[in-house]
């Protein structure tokens, strides 16, 4: 497989087979990683990978703290901007309403659309849960370059089979996980990441998101 096949396949799988990935690969996976771009070599990412009990006491915890906040703990630090404007909210809203008419689930049935969005703290069934950390006092230069590792392991994992669904939910509790997993007084949870063996039979990873024109987010000049 090469880069181009990689990017152009690479979905939000949101369905997993009953397969578990060996800690071998994943180590393997993690190392091949750390060779994405940061600048000044920085490297401000961290990551927590759980599987097995360690992702259920995850589950059972984010459940708990659900319960007590269905709406998600306060943050400073929002998924979208508030009064997120044209295009960009036209574009989110499409995309979820792609996703529930895949999965056969129409607006009207609002327990339904419930029901499939918890899943997400599930980690969609996944086998393997993976949470990206970063310090409070990095700069939106390192944000940036922990996105390009994010990239950089959801296009490794298509190389080796695998399937990927960044999940910024988690970042609804992340007063929950930081006590959770004990982070340093500066760190913070930035988002989670469903990790895993696609299935294939699954309507939902039919869903291929719509992309903008090029002429909508490129100006070339000079050629």
């Amino acid at each position: 497989m090469d880069v181009s096949q990689a990017v152009d396949q690479r979905i939000s799988t949101r369905a997993f087979l009953d397969k578990p990935i060996p800690e071998a690969d994943i180590r393997d996976w993690l190392t091949a990683a750390q060779r994405a771009p940061s600048g000044g070599n920085t490297q401000p990412w961290r990551v927590i990978v759980v599987t097995g009990d360690a992702m259920q006491d995850v589950i059972e915890t984010c459940q708990k703290a659900l319960a007590d906040n269905p709406r998600g703990e306060p943050t400073d630090r929002l998924i979208y901007p508030k009064d997120l404007w044209e295009p960009h909210e036209a574009r989110r809203r499409k995309v979820g309403e792609m996703m529930y008419e895949t999965l056969g689930i129409p607006r009207e049935d609002k327990p339904a659309r419930r029901q499939w969005f918890a899943r997400n703290f599930r980690f969609f069934d996944a086998p393997v849960g993976v949470f990206f950390v970063i310090d409070e006092r990095m700069g939106h230069g390192q944000w940036a370059h922990t996105g390009m590792y994010m990239q950089t392991l959801a296009l490794l994992a298509e190389e080796r089979g695998w399937g990927t669904c960044f999940q910024e939910c988690w970042a609804m509790l992340r007063p929950t996980l930081k006590q959770h997993f004990s982070l340093g007084e500066t760190e913070m949870l930035y988002c989670g990441m469903a990790l895993g063996y696609p299935d294939p039979d699954h309507p939902v990873n039919s869903l291929r998101a719509e992309r903008a024109e090029l002429s909508e987010v490129a100006e070339l000049k000079g050629f």
